[in-house]
């Protein structure tokens, strides 16, 4: 409970010493060690988040299943000895896909997000309401772990409708939430002010200043206990940028400051974690930047969850204002060591097949088209599409022409590779501000449109992704449009043997088919290697181990696209970095054979399969 100075457990005072930890970002078969590991640092409290659109892809659903099973989790978290903070939003920002919203909840442009608006707070309680049937029975006072819980999130750097807040609050307590409710803000007046309810206990998020920051929260938090609820250790990273660090000595300095204070904190991250698949999140503040896959956050254990540097400078830190247990963890030893080649691939225009004149699906799929062809007049939106994530493919019958012509589109969210008769022409990248490409004569034009993660963070929330508005050709508008969404893993399933290519579509051995002309003929199944990715072109190699351990794969000779391994999409890579390893979960790995797919999109310089000893998050490469 709240006591006049202090948080208070069981009628004595008590600080809270918390690490973020995010469930939905670890794997969950690791869950118990990182969770340790934070109670050998000297945590007594692990916060997280919960991500509406993780558990709610589509309306009415709710998954809990592995990765998600967040009362499994809070359990795990018990069994440690340990309490919980949860964050369950429904905003939650965390440089996630659209900050934890689903795409969803913005078919309807009536939709008011994050205010006091009928249809969006019918979509949010039916939320919450799952999300407190597990966190209420597992509250302090039912024995469980959980001691706070957050509403919203950073509210007051968005909007300050209290009537929204009162609402959250309202259904909280009906919901049987017992425990002090808080709220959490950077430490500015307005932020502090618009952003909490007089009965609400506000917290500051911050990671230097410490003592400024304190005072000013104080301003607006007279009485009950300070506390820190993000204390920002590093930082998280855009791609096209160097990878952010802070220095082990300065985060160690504030956190002994915060402590010293006699304030409460919860260190974000203590372990960041992957934004595995394609759950990474995006700014944009002029300009669009999505995040990359790794939020390794610069943390006290690293996106393999090993100790650094500055989980023992904090522990450290932490022995000097309260016990820490004895046992230390060990630092991280090298990765395996090994390579392989690719030895089968497929183009993407063998997979969806041709089309027919009524826009129905050819004979070649393996169910990468996710609804099927869907015939529109005007070029169609992801959105509209019904799919909020991944990639999208566009197809139009080009007007009679022998000349280039300039291809052009209102908005592209975020990257289109172009191509003409199957042969890729060019990109059009959002973050470089491009809508235009001059396309060379042909008879089908076809794009394939990356959703790059949706902004997390500001009045962008909720935009739609794909093509927007008109698609000129030479200022004509394009009509007559087959579009369908991508369902990677069918394919990625083929590919490695769980499920069967249809109609004429091959798995190719030869180099000179990856990427080729649409329509053309496949090779036939071959062992050969594979020595030329020209994308959009699937990939396959087989990583044979002789027990699973944790792997680095290296992709700085790779262009830009996503990788699997045993079906699990362990997210996306870029040459243009700052990331070129994707870290690959033991628990994901098999003794013996594995399958690791890739879906190029652009080029691959070599197209080698190598796995490294430690982690490249730094390099930027333009």
């Amino acid at each position: 409970m709240i006591g006049p100075d202090h948080f208070e457990l069981d009628g004595a005072r008590h600080r809270v010493v918390a690490g973020a930890l995010h469930y939905f970002r670890v794997h969950p078969d690791q869950w118990a060690d990182r969770i340790h590991k934070a109670r050998l640092m000297g945590l007594n409290t692990i916060e997280t988040y919960v991500a509406w659109n993780a558990h709610s892809p589509r309306r009415g659903d709710f998954d809990t299943s592995a990765g998600l099973d967040l009362g499994r989790f809070l359990d795990l978290v018990a069994a440690e000895g340990m309490h919980a903070i949860v964050r369950p939003g429904p905003y939650i920002c965390a440089e996630w896909d659209g900050g934890g919203l689903p795409g969803w909840l913005f078919d309807d442009p009536a939709v008011g997000v994050r205010r006091d608006e009928p249809l969006y707070l019918a979509a949010v309680d039916e939320f919450l309401e799952r999300v407190y049937e597990i966190v209420v029975p597992r509250q302090i006072d039912h024995g469980g772990p959980v001691v706070l819980v957050q509403i919203e999130n950073e509210y007051g750097a968005y909007g300050d409708d209290s009537g929204y807040l009162r609402h959250l609050v309202d259904l909280t307590r009906a919901s049987g939430v017992v425990v002090p409710l808080t709220t959490v803000d950077q430490p500015t007046d307005e932020m502090l002010s618009a952003g909490s309810l007089p009965e609400l206990h506000k917290t500051g998020s911050f990671g230097s200043r410490t003592e400024e920051r304190l005072a000013t929260l104080r301003r607006h938090q007279p009485t009950g206990p300070l506390m820190c609820s993000e204390f920002w250790d590093g930082w998280f990273d855009h791609w096209g940028e160097h990878h952010h660090t802070t220095p082990v000595e300065e985060a160690a300095r504030e956190l002994d400051a915060l402590l010293a204070a006699g304030a409460s904190v919860n260190v974000y991250m203590f372990h960041g974690g992957t934004n595995f698949g394609f759950t990474n999140g995006a700014n944009h503040k002029g300009t669009y930047q999505s995040h990359v896959t790794s939020y390794d956050y610069d943390a006290p254990l690293d996106e393999a969850g090993w100790p650094t540097d500055k989980f023992f400078a904090f522990r450290e830190v932490i022995a000097r204002h309260l016990p820490v247990p004895d046992e230390v963890p060990a630092r991280r030893s090298p990765s395996p060591v090994l390579s392989t080649t690719f030895d089968r691939s497929v183009r993407l225009g063998d997979v969806v097949g041709d089309l027919g004149a009524d826009g129905a699906g050819g004979d070649l799929g393996v169910g990468v088209g996710a609804s099927g062809w869907i015939g529109t007049e005007d070029v169609p939106t992801m959105d509209s599409l019904g799919s909020y994530r991944g990639f999208a493919l566009h197809r139009v019958d080009l007007p009679a022409g022998d000349e280039p012509r300039v291809l052009s589109f209102a908005g592209v969210r975020d990257r289109a590779v172009v191509c003409v008769d199957g042969r890729r022409v060019g990109v059009l990248q959002r973050d470089q501000h491009e809508r235009a490409i001059t396309v060379p004569p042909g008879r089908v034009l076809e794009v394939l449109v990356e959703d790059q993660g949706r902004v997390n963070y500001g009045v962008r929330i909720g935009e739609a992704k794909g093509l927007v508005g008109s698609a000129l050709l030479d200022g004509a508008e394009l009509t007559g449009w087959r579009s369908t969404p991508l369902d990677l893993g069918a394919v990625v399933a083929a590919l490695s043997g769980d499920a069967t290519l249809s109609g004429d579509a091959k798995l190719s051995g030869d180099a000179t088919e990856a990427g080729g002309a649409a329509g053309a003929s496949s090779a036939s199944v071959s062992d050969s290697v594979v020595t030329t990715l020209d994308g959009p072109v699937f990939a396959h190699a087989t990583v044979t181990l002789d027990e699973p351990a944790d792997l680095f794969l290296d992709t700085r000779s790779w262009g830009k696209g996503v990788a699997f391994v045993n079906g699990f999409a362990l997210g996306r890579y870029w040459t243009r970095g700052p990331q070129h390893t994707l870290y690959v979960p033991g628990e994901q790995l098999r003794a013996g054979d594995n399958d690791l797919v890739v879906f190029e999109t652009g080029a691959a310089a070599a197209p080698v399969v190598s796995f490294v000893a430690d982690p490249d998050l730094g390099h930027t490469e333009q």
